[in-house]
This record gives structure tokens, sequence and C-alpha cells, in this order.
């Protein structure tokens, strides 16, 4: 073995962009990975339960997949979306004089990588707080909604809305009770989130 090799180490074989972070050296920058691939990853540790899409078919596949699992089949749903009434017309759930929704069918504003979140407005939930959802929710998504952080999608619904610009805009982050007691959850109610993410790039 070389003198040098034995002091130094053996150069590794790997390009610098495939050396995972924490085998870096210390004033080397961290590897940023894709934006949907940092949503995907941070949105599965808070819990939530993610379903990829290439095509309609499969979003309503993968949805009555959720009721079967769930039996929400003949039940009642909330949803304030007339795009989405359809998908609940289908399965005969009820959507009208609803009084103990099993769940939420909606849309969203954006998701929002660096915390794995799902940002909506009062065109998805009204005025309705996060609480006062149902625990059970199912977000129907495109992938070109996901966006860097929470300020990117601020940005996006300013330009998008010019003149109705929408109210009550909140995100929710928690799809499980931590293990651990976490004063960031402090006055959050965790939700069992699905999302149906529809490849559209």
């Amino acid at each position: 073995m070389s003198l040098f090799r034995k002091f130094f180490g053996k150069k590794s074989d790997q390009p610098e962009e495939q050396i995972p972070n924490h085998e870096r050296g210390k004033y080397m920058p961290e590897v940023k990975l894709p934006v949907d691939e940092r949503f995907t990853i941070n949105f599965k540790a808070n819990g939530g339960k993610f379903l990829y899409c290439e095509n309609i078919g499969e979003v309503k596949e993968h949805f009555e997949n959720i009721l079967e699992e769930n039996d929400w089949f003949e039940s009642e749903a909330m949803c304030l979306e007339s795009r989405l009434f359809s998908m609940l017309d289908n399965n005969n759930i009820s959507r009208t004089n609803v009084t103990k929704p099993k769940f939420l069918l909606a849309g969203c504003e954006n998701l929002i990588a660096d915390e794995g979140s799902v940002l909506f407005s009062s065109n998805q939930i009204k005025q309705n707080k996060p609480n006062d959802l149902p625990n059970n929710i199912i977000i129907l998504a495109t992938t070109s909604q996901i966006l860097e952080a929470k300020s990117d999608g601020l940005r996006v619904i300013k330009k998008k809305y010019v003149k109705d610009y929408p109210t009550n805009i909140t995100t929710i982050k928690y799809f499980e009770k931590a293990k651990d007691e976490d004063f960031l959850q402090y006055g959050s109610t965790p939700k069992n989130l699905y999302l149906l993410l529809l490849e559209d790039l």
C-alpha cells in the first residue's frame, strides 16, 4: 500500500454529486435533491400517504381503493369544489346536507417541498380552519403544483388571483401524531391525509 494512500485514504470512485451529504467534506456544498423528490421525502416523514398517478384513470382507481380500504362507499363527505363533485357522485357518496362527513375531498393551492406540507386557501376549504375539517382528507394535486417553499406558494397565489384574492391561506403539515411531545404541533390536529398526485409535466 502506498504511503500517501495510507495517510490520505483511497480517492472515491464516485462523482462528487453522488457522494452522500453525511460523507462529504465539511466545506463541500450539500447536494440538493430535486424539488419533487424532496417534497415526497418530507411529506412521507410527516406521515402523509402518497399515491402517484400517471393519468386520470389511475386517479379514479386509487380513489376507489382508498374508499374501499376505509369502507367509505355510500357515506358522507365534505367537498367544496364543484370540479370534484363527480368523483363523489360516481361512488354514491353524499355531499349535500352533510352532518358527519367521513372525509374531505379537495384540491390545494400548492405542495411545499421544504416542509412536506399542503397549502390551502378559501377556494378549497372556504373559511374552515384546519381543526374544523374532517380528520380524513383526500387531496388531488398535480406535479406542477410542487414548489420549493411557502413563500413561493404565496407568490404564485398572488399572481394567479389578480382580482379575487383568496382568504384563509393555511397549510396542513402534520399527518400523524408525533411519538414524542413536539411543541411545534401544539394546537394542531394531525390529519390522516392521502395525496393523489397526478403527473402533468
